[in-house]
């Protein structure tokens, strides 16, 4: 897959004006700063479509883009930074779980794991969400630059036993090596083909 063509459509605070029509939604979804803006990007091939913050929190919306005029991603607040205040991440929580739960043409959730830590409990409780409500996810461990690949294999196998989960529906990132970019245009590519149909050539 191509990116050709990647907009900013919209954002939304209200669960009420969470778009559906016939578009599909590929969304990403983890803690403050775990790096969704800068993966957005690699993934559009941009630099700032995507708003990064050295800020953790800052984003307490869900952000549209619009891609190809094909399909969109879909940036949701991040979760958990305790500076924001517990009854901001309430709100947070909220409008997540109303856009995972409602979107309708939702074809995969990507779930961001820091690949330096292990998965905080906040994280284990999203992962939970997904497996109880049966949301098709990948996880994509992130900032794999800050590793060496020894460490970073080490990581990715406490982080999969700590979950109870295959390393296969891991993929790892790096918004600076450019690494996992074509794994994850690979899969958005395959549910494109089978929402669409297989005359799709995006």
């Amino acid at each position: 897959m191509e990116i050709k063509k990647a907009i900013y459509q919209t954002s939304i605070t209200d669960k009420n004006k969470i778009l559906n029509d016939d578009i599909a939604e590929f969304a990403f979804v983890g803690r403050s700063n775990v790096g969704k803006s800068s993966l957005i990007n690699l993934i559009v091939n941009q630099k700032a479509l995507a708003k990064t913050s050295s800020t953790p929190g800052k984003t307490k919306m869900i952000n549209y883009f619009f891609i190809n005029d094909n399909f969109r991603l879909v940036d949701l607040p991040g979760y958990g930074f305790a500076k924001t205040g517990k009854s901001h991440q309430d709100i947070w929580a909220g409008l997540i779980g109303d856009y995972l739960l409602n979107a309708q043409n939702l074809l995969m959730i990507f779930l961001l794991l820091d690949g330096r830590h292990l998965p905080s409990q906040l994280d284990k409780q999203m992962i939970e969400f997904l497996l109880f409500n049966n949301l098709p996810f990948k996880i994509i461990i992130t900032k794999s630059d800050k590793l060496s690949k020894s460490k970073l294999n080490e990581n990715i196998n406490s982080i999969a036993k700590t979950l109870n989960l295959r390393k296969e529906i891991f993929i790892t990132s790096s918004s600076y090596s450019r690494q996992g970019r074509q794994s994850i245009l690979d899969l958005i590519s395959f549910k494109l083909e089978e929402f669409y149909g297989k005359e799709d050539k995006n």
